[in-house]
């Protein structure tokens, strides 16, 4: 999906808790994960043959039930939303993005546009094919070519083919940037008790390399990252144009808020 590298077994997941997702995961079964020799790019193979009415289901069934109970909200892991909303303003004001253009790209319900819009009087629009929640005026039905700003929260982890993947950068203008939320780390662990296997919709996990990749093939020169909003922020201009004002929101903020440089921000080498 990333390299040319060859892919081979990992190891395979049986998911027997929380009850629910049990449920959910029964029809499928154990699920086998399989990683790339190369970037080591791990992903769901057994969700790459479901079929769309079986892919549809699980995600519909899971997200509901995810969106609907608050307790499977705090053992999910979810989003820095609050933490997302200051980092999207502050840079903003700091110049660092370009807000004329933005699109929250696969937002679901759209916390983050509603935060945005409640404590910053931001406007964020958003491109959800399956989502439509609260004002649906923020909807946009399909995303353009040539957006300043793209974000994306907690969906590099959800995808089944590259064209997931491309389809978002896609969205960027030429001199534009991408904002991604996931989990991306040197290594991902031989573990079926990994924690960001615990969502059964989450079936692609990216490492530094394959990002590197990734950012390289897409035509990004350099990155930053904010370990409090858990975000990494791509640009297409080298960081030497960026390391000033980053400097000086760290300085103010009084901590180490955004880490960069060019290439991708391998800020995360183990967990």
């Amino acid at each position: 999906m990333i390299c040319s590298g060859n892919t081979e077994y990992y190891f395979t997941k049986t998911y027997s808790s929380p009850p629910p997702v049990k449920v959910f995961m029964e029809p499928i079964g154990p699920v086998d994960y399989h990683r790339c020799r190369l970037c080591g790019f791990t992903y769901s193979k057994t969700h790459q043959e479901l079929t769309p009415a079986q892919w549809t289901e699980l995600n519909e069934r899971f997200h509901n039930y995810n969106e609907t109970d608050p307790h499977v909200r705090d053992e999910m892991n979810q989003p820095p939303y609050a933490e997302q909303a200051f980092m999207v303003g502050y840079l903003l004001a700091n110049g660092v993005i370009d807000g004329s253009n933005m699109l929250d790209y696969a937002a679901g319900y759209g916390t983050l546009s509603t935060l945005l819009a409640d404590l910053l009087r931001i406007t964020l629009p958003i491109y959800d094919p399956y989502v439509k929640s609260g004002d649906v005026s923020r909807y946009v039905d399909q995303p353009q070519r040539d957006h300043s700003t793209v974000i994306n929260s907690a969906y590099f982890e959800h995808v089944l083919e590259r064209a997931n993947l491309d389809a978002i950068n896609h969205c960027v203008s030429d001199d534009g940037c991408l904002i991604v939320h996931t989990v991306i780390c040197e290594n991902i662990p031989r573990d079926p008790n990994w924690f960001y296997l615990t969502p059964p919709v989450h079936t692609a996990f990216h490492t530094n390399k394959s990002m590197s990749i990734l950012m390289k093939q897409w035509g990004y020169q350099s990155s930053m990252y904010s370990p409090q909003a858990k975000c990494w922020i791509l640009f297409k201009k080298p960081f030497a144009e960026l390391e000033g004002v980053m400097l000086k929101m760290n300085k103010q903020l009084q901590t180490k808020w955004f880490y960069g440089k060019d290439g991708f921000m391998d800020y995360w080498k183990g967990f």
